[in-house]
């Protein structure tokens, strides 16, 4: 057991390089990850969720209770401003209408879990990243459906009652499940074991969700991945400025200032591509987008962290 907890902490701390690997490992060789579509995808997902919920505390829902207002202010600023941005993007570059559409769908989606880990090594407000990203994913079966509905609406037919059913059976009900099992047995020793290898299962799990769509769509990354990079990119990095920008608007705080930009910044691209692959399957760029901000969300979160600490110590040195 502590060698699994060993080998969780190691992919926790290495997501991107991981997630980098598999990926470069399928182009070469989509045989191996050809198995995950459909059902087993969002297994996976679910899966990922459920290591989510297990971690969620009585205390946490207290502190969503405790601190209502900066719960609200981040949740609607995660649901306005990548959104936006998305949609903007795609009228800006005049972006091909699969392009768009994934990248919306991103935008549409819920705070990643793993911006609570950036939240974290940038000394950033941790309670607030939880209960930013427990809201939004809460919330995600209406708000996500509705807001890809206005947004992509013109461009595609959208079924939102299905993507509402989707979000229900992959992010709500796993996470319900995991808060149940850590409420009835987080104090025995065996469950606290098994959630503290939860997170190498979940980067695992992410890994094989990139893989299964790099299989299958890898090739259409020659035709029009420089594109697809330089819009994720604009949306992400757009996401974490207006997002810090609104913490210092607020007056936040430093801490709460990161976090917010994190949060806003990193999405749940994880759930961007289970939609793209079930609901948009004509489209294969949709989900190749969404791959590729899986990867891109977890890079870019890392570096973000380490430009904070680094501040930090010139700041100290300064002193």
């Amino acid at each position: 057991m502590k060698t699994l907890q060993r080998i969780s902490q190691i992919l926790s701390n290495n997501t991107s390089i991981f997630i980098i690997f598999i990926a470069i490992i399928t182009f070469m060789v989509p045989e191996l990850f050809l198995w995950v579509k459909g059902d087993i995808q969002a297994l996976i997902l679910g899966i990922i969720m459920l290591s989510m919920g297990m971690t969620l505390t009585i205390d946490d829902f207290k502190i969503l209770v405790s601190r209502p207002l900066d719960i609200l202010f981040g949740a609607l600023a995660q649901y306005s401003i990548m959104p936006l941005i998305a949609f903007s993007l795609t009228r800006v570059f005049h972006l091909d209408p699969a392009i768009g559409v994934g990248l919306i769908l991103v935008g549409c989606c819920p705070g990643g879990v793993s911006s609570n880990i950036m939240s974290f090594l940038c000394r950033g407000d941790v309670a607030f990243s939880v209960g930013m990203t427990t809201v939004t994913t809460l919330l995600a079966p209406i708000v996500t459906p509705i807001l890809v509905l206005n947004l992509a609406g013109e461009a595609i037919d959208v079924d939102a009652l299905g993507m509402f059913k989707s979000i229900l059976l992959v992010t709500l009900l796993p996470v319900t499940i995991g808060f149940l099992l850590n409420y009835c047995f987080g104090k025995k020793a065996t469950f606290a074991d098994i959630r503290l290898i939860m997170p190498g299962v979940s980067v695992i799990g992410l890994a094989c969700i990139v893989g299964g769509v790099v299989a299958t769509n890898g090739s259409t990354f020659f035709t029009s991945g420089v594109v697809i990079f330089i819009a994720i990119f604009c949306h992400n990095a757009l996401g974490y400025v207006l997002g810090f920008s609104i913490g210092k608007l607020l007056k936040m705080g430093k801490a709460k200032n990161r976090t917010i930009a994190i949060e806003v910044g990193m999405q749940n691209a994880g759930l961007a591509t289970n939609l793209a692959t079930k609901h948009f399957p004509t489209l294969p760029e949709a989900a190749l987008v969404s791959a590729v901000s899986c990867v891109w969300h977890s890079i870019s979160g890392t570096i973000l962290a380490n430009i904070f600490v680094k501040w930090d110590e010139y700041m100290q040195k300064r002193k």
